[in-house]
């Protein structure tokens, strides 16, 4: 209570100074970790189930960070847990421990007072009132309590949304995931191999048929039934690389290296992956340095690209740079929409910096872990 008040009280006084805000983020940190202690104690001590509101931001930057505890609302509801704490402690006193304590001095005080008879009589009714509901009194206060520490010290019904949103959402690209690539493996295993088989058997037909005598318009048909086999399992393979490119097995670290080598024009790549991201932000990295690359290709009139990939801390950073004409921007029919929405459903970024004269640059955020 006593922290709570000084916390308000000297960033409201100083928030005119250049200290003010600085000094009310870091007693909002220190509130948050104090309201972690008293969740802490009432797990421990009540049984009281309080979930854990999730760990608070570290941005970069000074400014960030004062900016990023200011609007913290679980330190704000942990200063409102504290500031409450002084009535509800202060009531607690009262019925468990003054008014118990009061209840007995009165009986002892009939005893060894020699009080009369009526005021004997309502000291010890009053006490024994007093003491029999000094239980159900002070049940009713560690309700009050628990509920107290259950509403403030644990995540708000907007944060535990957004976390079972999230888990869904996790869930749901993994599955998804997982189902993708055992499509693409049915695919690898089965249609392929049906298709390979055919085209050979189409191609014992045909040296079947060039052993015998001429057939005409027989052996010309086998002969477009191979090319046509041989056209679609060029297309089934292109398919299930477009699926699930098989070098993603070997994380997005041995993936790029293939990736830049078939782009139109010469790409320096440079690699630096401490930790391999998960299975699904690999493939929405590489999916999107994949287009990128296409549009340096196709739009850019560039004649080299850069691609700048890299784990700084639990963030993957992919930086893709190009020597063509700028100009570029997102809703221009670059594809950089599609990229940021599909960025945007894994907590990822997309920056773009393109002035008329060039050169592009486009820089991708995620996390490593979704």
């Amino acid at each position: 209570m006593a922290y709570a008040l000084a916390v308000l009280y000297a960033g409201g006084l100083l928030s005119l100074t250049v200290i003010g805000l600085p000094v009310l983020a870091t007693g909002l940190l220190g509130a948050r970790q104090l309201g972690r202690g008293h969740a802490w104690l009432m797990r421990t001590l009540l049984g009281e189930t309080i979930v854990p509101p999730a760990p608070p931001e570290a941005p970069p930057g000074a400014f960030r960070w004062i900016r990023s505890n200011l609007s913290d609302v679980t330190a704000w509801r942990s200063v409102l847990y504290l500031v409450l704490r002084l009535p509800l402690d202060l009531l607690a006193f009262v019925v468990t421990i003054a008014l118990p304590a009061l209840a007995v001095w009165s009986i002892v005080w009939t005893v060894i007072g020699d009080p009369e008879l009526w005021l004997a009589v309502t000291a010890v009714v009053g006490a024994l009132i007093v003491l029999a509901f000094t239980p159900v009194t002070a049940r009713t206060v560690m309700r009050v309590h628990r509920l107290l520490g259950r509403k403030l010290l644990g995540p708000s019904t907007s944060q535990v949304r957004v976390r079972t949103l999230e888990r869904a959402r996790t869930v749901a690209f993994t599955a998804g995931t997982r189902d993708l690539r055992q499509v693409e493996r049915d695919l690898h295993d089965g249609t392929q191999a049906q298709l390979v088989a055919l085209a050979m058997t189409l191609s014992l037909a045909a040296d079947t048929l060039d052993g015998d005598e001429p057939t005409g318009r027989t052996g010309a048909l086998v002969a477009r039934a191979r090319t046509q086999t041989d056209a679609a399992i060029a297309e089934l393979r292109r398919l299930i690389d477009g699926m699930s490119p098989a070098v993603l097995d070997r994380g997005l670290a041995e993936a790029l290296p293939q990736l830049t080598g078939q782009a139109g024009v010469p790409v320096a790549l440079r690699v630096e992956m401490s930790q391999r991201p998960d299975p699904v932000i690999e493939r929405v990295a590489y999916f999107c340095v994949a287009e990128l690359l296409t549009n340096v290709s196709k739009h850019s009139r560039a004649t080299k690209a850069s691609v700048d990939a890299r784990v700084v801390g639990k963030v993957l950073r992919i930086q893709v740079q190009d020597d063509g004409g700028g100009g570029a921007r997102i809703g221009a029919g670059s594809g950089l929409s599609g990229l940021r929405e599909r960025l945007t459903a894994v907590d990822g970024t997309l920056g773009l910096h393109s002035p008329p004269e060039g050169p592009t640059t486009v820089a991708l955020e995620m996390p490593l872990r979704i």
